[in-house]
């Protein structure tokens, strides 16, 4: 299921095809709003700044980003965004953790209800097994130009914040705590390393690998929550 991972749907996002582009500004457009609501300046909020930052990566327009911000700071006038948490699971024991932003809420249960028993899932409990990280991406290339991938350099990570880095194929996620996520990026920015992202996210306390029929089916929950506008985000156990 590496194909799925929170690296390739960053990628998807970048090379998205003008079908798909309007869905994924949807999605990042609400990320937006819902940030500024604790302000509107990016340098003083830094959720708001990483919303932005997932903007510009997914080459959103500035106007787009702009009208955003400004809903939600109430500046403009617009539909009222209600943020809920739904859990399920699918095929062989996998789990989801989806995050919703959406202005009808009984819109998204209904649809991801019907995406979820097409294709062997239901909602369920699962956030027993998850945890809330500070996750932040630096592609191998970057890693490996400043030397962060080395056993000292991700040493220095861990002095500088960070709980624990995993060298990856795509290149290094590194994991921190909620409180140190803001300070471990500025470490990281501080070097002119630049990052694929960097956000709190769900991260599974246990993961385990799928194959076969099953993954297949689980490969269609997981489009289906790429496409679904209400859909900001989704988190797996997953390897």
């Amino acid at each position: 299921m590496s194909g799925h991972s929170k690296w390739a749907t960053t990628h998807k996002q970048k090379e998205a095809t003008d079908a798909k582009r309007g869905a994924i500004f949807t999605k990042l457009s609400n990320v937006i709003t819902i940030a500024a609501r604790k302000g509107g300046d990016p340098a003083m909020n830094f959720a708001l700044a990483t919303a932005v930052e997932r903007g510009k990566a997914a080459n959103m327009p500035k106007d787009n980003i702009e009208r955003a911000i400004k809903r939600g700071t109430g500046e403009l006038d617009g539909a009222v965004l209600e943020e809920l948490v739904y859990e399920a699971v699918g095929p062989a024991n996998s789990q989801f953790v989806i995050k919703i932003l959406t202005d009808n809420k009984n819109r998204p249960a209904a649809e991801i209800r019907h995406l979820l028993g097409m294709h062997g899932g239901a909602m369920s409990s699962v956030l027993w097994n998850f945890e809330l990280k500070g996750v932040i991406r630096v592609s191998a290339d970057n890693a490996a130009a400043k030397g962060i991938d080395s056993d000292e350099g991700q040493l220095d990570l861990i002095d500088a914040g960070a709980d624990d880095v995993k060298k990856e194929t795509e290149g290094l996620t590194v994991l921190t705590t909620g409180a140190n996520l803001q300070k471990v990026k500025k470490y990281l920015e501080d070097k002119g390393i630049a990052t694929e992202s960097a956000e709190i996210e769900y991260v599974a306390k246990d993961a385990i690998e799928v194959a076969g029929e099953d993954a297949e089916k689980i490969e269609k929950i997981m489009s289906g929550l790429e496409g679904d506008e209400d859909v900001s985000d989704y988190y797996s156990n997953l390897k």
